[in-house]
């Protein structure tokens, strides 16, 4: 059975959601209770104050009606204020692990379409929660009472607004049953259409620059036609269902009138009855009708609920860690790594293992696709292993919480991702309470100092999104910097002078001295020989498994002597130390 305390955060918070609506459920009682001042104004009026003739208790009525609607909408618009309120709390209560489940997702190898998923789902569980749906469902147990106001009007009258509430609820699951494949394929064809739209959005320079204008144009008009004809069959379902709930309900007031009228004719009822029934009958039937109205909604949170019960689960983090350990100071091994891309089952790394001390720095080489970012994203904790371990300090990574690992960890991936703010808060990690002097240290170690001063607001400068406003170079040396931000113990660098000049180079180089001198680990994946030379290891890889690791003078030495090897007229005999793949040699 499942742990509602422990394992499912969406379950707990819909029971949380279901309790508030209980104090709404109250609301929902006196507002119908006060619905019934209008049938019995009418009658009042029809039975007591025509017959009499009299006046004043008209007037008396009337003020005793005209207060009954003035609680009547102080009370519904209370209940709107506190449906907004839950849907509010309930999106609240779950931010942090949907904004977990958004990071998690990508690296799983989830779909474009399944990482935004979650915010999506968040979005229309909050919305039916906040809109008109629970209302409906508040008001519907005080339908029977309203039929059974009915029977004491007259048992006929009585009859009558029973059938009409069976036809009702037969709609009702005509309903249930038509819209669960519509509404879950036009959720699918708007989540193309969004993904199609941000990946243009993103790379609009691409797009246009390489003459693709016209081709995403036609891709575009495909997904959105999609779109709109699943958005339209939907939509039909909807409106020919509610069409019809409304003319049933006006068929069903008008046979209560007309059943009433014989009645009046027959003299088994007064006129009163005759239209106190007909308003109670449209009050009685009011629920299901609003109900129908959103069952679109209702249909897109119950699917929403479905998902994120799933994909919550999924991406849910660890558990915290039972003590905090202390900061890696002595070495970085790796023990048999074997790593599958996410969402697949191919292997990209094989049986790796190494072992660096404090100190050390590294040069990570190989061929094209040999598996050199797949190791750098296993060993800082972004892909887990498939088997095998990586350590810090002999405990495994995964003993850290990820975000006591991220201040060890220092990452700088090909693509630099900055992100909207300043640059002294990109530099910081975004630490609230970055500390100037750490920032300045870690700017001036990535030779970035002098260059950010000369920015419009130096470090105050805002960057936008992806660092939109800075040049390639730029945001490596903030992407740098930020990489060493907190001397952490290790440094893992991946192409990090692919936009650097012979002055960001020389840099580079003298930032790594700086960190092997504080006893950091220093691993670079790079093809510039001019940036290898502060380091003092070197591992190579090819197709995903290591033929050579050692000092790096030693490992150059038999990678040259393995590619002479390739082109002798015969091949060489036999030797004690098996040969180096030379597909996997640095060129």
């Amino acid at each position: 059975m499942l742990s509602i305390e422990t394992d499912d955060i969406v379950t707990r918070e819909l029971r949380a959601s279901a309790r508030r609506l209980g104090g709404v459920a109250v609301f929902s009682g006196i507002i119908n209770l006060l619905t019934l001042s209008g049938s019995l104004y009418m009658l009042q009026v029809y039975d007591r104050v025509i017959p009499s003739r009299n006046i004043a208790t008209l007037v008396g009525l009337s003020l005793i009606v005209l207060v009954a609607y003035l609680l009547q909408g102080y009370f519904e618009a209370l209940r709107s204020r506190m449906l907004t309120r839950i849907g509010t709390l309930f999106d609240v209560a779950l931010q942090n692990h949907i904004h977990t489940a958004l990071v998690t997702l990508p690296l799983r190898g989830a779909k474009p379409t399944l990482a935004q998923q979650p915010l999506r789902d968040l979005d229309q569980v909050r919305a039916f929660l906040s809109g008109m749906g629970p209302t409906a469902f508040l008001d519907m147990p005080w339908t029977p009472i309203f039929v059974i106001a009915l029977f004491i009007f007259h048992p006929v009258i009585g009859v009558v607004a029973t059938l009409g509430a069976a036809m009702i609820i037969a709609m009702t699951l005509v309903t249930e049953r038509q819209s669960k494949g519509f509404a879950k394929s036009a959720m699918e064809s708007s989540a193309q259409r969004q993904v199609l739209a941000d990946s243009v959005r993103q790379n609009a320079d691409v797009v246009r620059a390489l003459g693709m204008t016209g081709r995403f144009a036609t891709r575009w008009a495909q997904v959105n036609e999609r779109y709109l004809r699943e958005n339209v069959r939907t939509t039909d379902v909807y409106a020919n269902l509610g069409s019809a709930a409304k003319m049933l309900r006006y068929v069903l007031q008008s046979a209560i009138l007309g059943t009433g009228a014989y009645l009046v004719v027959n003299e088994q009822a007064s006129g009163g009855v005759m239209i106190a029934s007909s308003i109670m009958m449209g009050r009685a039937l009011a629920p299901m009708e609003v109900a129908l109205a959103n069952w679109k909604h209702l249909a897109a949170a119950r699917q929403g609920i479905a998902r994120l019960r799933e994909i919550l689960k999924a991406t849910a983090p660890p558990k915290a860690p039972a003590v905090v350990l202390p900061r890696p100071r002595h070495q970085l091994s790796v023990e048999n790594l074997t790593v599958v891309a996410p969402g697949t089952d191919r292997v990209v790394i094989s049986n790796v293992s190494f072992a660096l001390p404090a100190g050390a720095g590294m040069a990570l080489l190989g061929a094209s696709a040999a598996g050199k970012s797949s190791l750098v994203k296993a060993l800082v904790g972004i892909w887990p292993a498939a088997a095998g371990v990586v350590r810090l300090d002999h405990a495994a990574i995964g003993q850290w919480h990820i975000d006591d690992l991220g201040r060890h960890i220092g990452y700088l991936p090909q693509d630099v991702a900055l992100f909207d703010g300043t640059v002294a808060e990109n530099i910081a990690r975004f630490e609230e309470k970055g500390a100037s002097e750490a920032i300045l240290d870690a700017a001036r170690m990535a030779g970035a100092h002098d260059m950010i001063l000369r920015l419009p607001d130096g470090y105050a400068t805002r960057i936008g999104e992806r660092g939109a406003s800075l040049s390639g170079g730029q945001r490596q040396r903030i992407g740098l910097a930020r990489a060493i931000f907190g001397n952490p113990f290790l440094v893992i660098l991946d192409e990090p002078n692919a936009n650097l000049d012979a002055d960001g180079e020389n840099g580079l180089a003298k930032a790594i001295e700086l960190l092997r001198q504080k006893k950091s680990i220093v691993i670079m994946v790079s093809h510039r020989p001019n940036a290898l030379s502060a380091l003092n290891q070197t591992l190579v890889l090819y197709e995903g498994k290591a033929i050579a690791f050692g000092p790096r003078e030693e490992v150059f030495e038999r990678v040259a002597r393995s590619a002479g090897a390739r082109v002798q007229p015969a091949p060489a005999p036999p030797r004690a130390k098996a040969p180096l793949v030379a597909a996997g040699a640095p060129q």
